[in-house]
């Protein structure tokens, strides 16, 4: 009789398990002004990024996938480059809760100290809805957030460019609708 070991049958799981939430644990806590330019001049220094053709590997992804595509406007960041606030929204709703404004304090700053003339402001939603409802949804989250950034914190407006990507690019692949997909990304364009 073969003896059986737990241990050996839940090692690989429980690593995988581990390694997922120290990517979710490094996007959700709050980045400090300086990890913030730090990962601006960082994207302002990427090489060009290639995209591939709307061939065979697009439709193999939407059989895979429920997830709507993103914007060819869209231009990924690595996930460990990425400057992601989890700025909060009430169900339904675009208007900044006023308890969210000061997650965005540091980023003002660093927006107003780094030698970027474009940043992009990219609303995410998580996938619990219709596509289309998803990608209006997260474009008026990130015109609210200019807005608040232009108004509040005197960012100048033709700084500022503004996409929704909806569903189509969640950070926690693996469960589209988890909590960590609702976010504000900010890209650093030139």
């Amino acid at each position: 009789m073969i003896a059986f070991s737990p241990r050996k049958y839940i090692a690989v799981p429980f690593v995988a398990l581990i390694c997922s939430a120290q990517v979710v644990l490094a996007q959700s806590t709050e980045l400090t002004e300086d990890e913030i330019t730090d990962a601006f001049n960082k994207q302002k220094t990427r090489g060009l990024v290639i995209v591939p053709s709307n061939t065979d590997t697009a439709s193999t992804a939407v059989e895979e996938t429920t997830v709507a595509a993103a914007p060819a406007e869209y231009q990924p960041v690595a996930a460990e480059d990425q400057v992601n606030i989890q700025v909060r929204f009430d169900f339904a709703s675009a208007a900044l809760r006023d308890d969210e404004k000061p997650k965005l304090s540091a980023l003002c700053n660093a927006m107003k100290n780094v030698d970027v003339s474009v940043f992009q402001i990219i609303g995410h939603t998580d996938s619990a809805g219709s596509a289309d409802y998803n990608q209006n949804l997260s474009l008026l989250r990130a015109k609210e957030v200019k807005r608040f950034l232009v108004s509040d914190c005197g960012i100048a407006d033709e700084r500022l460019e503004v996409l929704g990507v909806g569903e189509a690019e969640p950070l926690n692949k693996s469960d589209p609708r988890a909590d960590e997909n609702r976010r504000v990304e900010f890209q650093a364009l030139g």
